[in-house]
């Protein structure tokens, strides 16, 4: 087994099977979506040919949602997961996010909730789509003042309540809009149904990864993940690598991948993110240049699928850090160029 490989080709990061960014969004379940300018890019680099206006189109469209879910963090889903996933995760993410606010020191009492939610969702339905400074605004005008701190606490728990979801795709700012007017009704399923959907999902996109990867990028409880991968029954095997057991799909791409490949990757992006075993593309000793101890990732440089150095998304000159052996100038360049013809059109 090539884990390294399979993964590239799984997470779409080599020949890529979709144009459609809402079907890349939907193959892998959820997108780390930290970075709101580059969220973008982690989503339009698997597809065919990367594009910005098919990323705004179905962010506008509402086929792409933002919210904060899995972990208590930003997510990407689609629109057609919206609803279930929202169902699922919520809880343990509204448990997180206490714990986050408990530490804090900051108590927001269920009246306080409610009274606020009612002023987000009026000015939220009176300019369709809204920014924090909106709710700012309207929170003064009713002589009501917050740091900015407990007003993303109350937006965040809007969000878990299906209430609140992400609004027109601007160039810098979030914003907001109700979730009802942006994401249509579903048919609600039950909870063993989702719990094999987001399995199935998870491990499609993946694969190869440890029971202890599914946990982690889920959020859920180790029990919940055991059962959503036994639900999916002989549609998952156990293959042994370095003495792990890691799952893969009955249907797993195998093919596709060529040597000599460089990806710009995105910080806070799937490839990392959404394992625990980061160790297979990234030596634990050189783990520090990719991410901190606080969750804080650095935009990352990857051959053939190993972490070697770092780059500047945000620089108008192709800046780079190599940390592993020597480097092809030409193929990076030749990736660094595909990436500018994106960022000309965001940012």
């Amino acid at each position: 087994m090539n884990p390294i490989a399979i993964r590239l080709l799984n997470q779409q990061l080599a020949a890529p099977q979709f144009s459609d960014p809402a079907e890349v969004v939907s193959h892998l379940g959820a997108v780390q979506a930290q970075e709101y300018r580059l969220m973008r890019w982690a989503v339009e680099m698997r597809t065919k040919k990367p594009s910005a206006k098919a990323f705004e189109k179905a962010f506008a469209d509402g086929d792409i949602i933002r919210l904060h879910l899995m972990r208590g963090t930003w997510q990407l889903v689609s629109a057609n997961d919206y609803w279930w996933m929202l169902e699922l995760c919520a809880p343990k993410a509204i448990a997180v996010t206490k714990g986050w606010m408990h530490s804090n020191k900051i108590d927001i009492p269920e009246e306080e909730y409610l009274k606020i939610r009612k002023i987000l969702v009026q000015t939220a339905a009176e300019k369709d789509s809204v920014t924090k400074e909106d709710f700012v605004q309207a929170l003064a005008e009713k002589d009501i003042t917050m740091d900015d701190h407990r007003l993303s606490y109350h937006i965040r728990m809007s969000e878990f309540t299906g209430t609140l979801c992400s609004g027109d795709l601007q160039s810098m700012k979030a914003t907001y809009a109700l979730a009802e007017s942006k994401v249509e009704p579903r048919k609600t399923i039950d909870r063993d149904e989702a719990l094999m959907r987001l399995a199935k999902k998870y491990f499609q996109s993946r694969q190869p990864a440890t029971l202890e990867d599914f946990v982690w990028w889920s959020g859920l409880g180790i029990n919940d993940c055991r059962k959503g991968i036994a639900l999916l029954g002989d549609y998952l095997h156990l293959e042994k690598w370095k003495r792990r057991a890691f799952y893969l799909t009955d249907d797993c791409r195998t093919r596709g991948f060529r040597k000599g490949q460089y990806l710009l990757i995105p910080p806070y992006d799937e490839y990392l993110i959404g394992y625990k075993s980061r160790d297979i593309v990234l030596l634990p000793e050189l783990s520090h240049k990719a991410h901190n101890n606080s969750g804080i990732f650095q935009p990352i440089i990857a051959k053939d699928g190993v972490i070697c150095g770092n780059w500047k998304p945000f620089s108008d000159k192709f800046e780079t850090d190599f940390f592993l052996d020597e480097h092809d100038e030409a193929e990076v360049q030749k990736a660094w160029q595909e990436y500018m013809k994106f960022k000309k059109a965001v940012l």
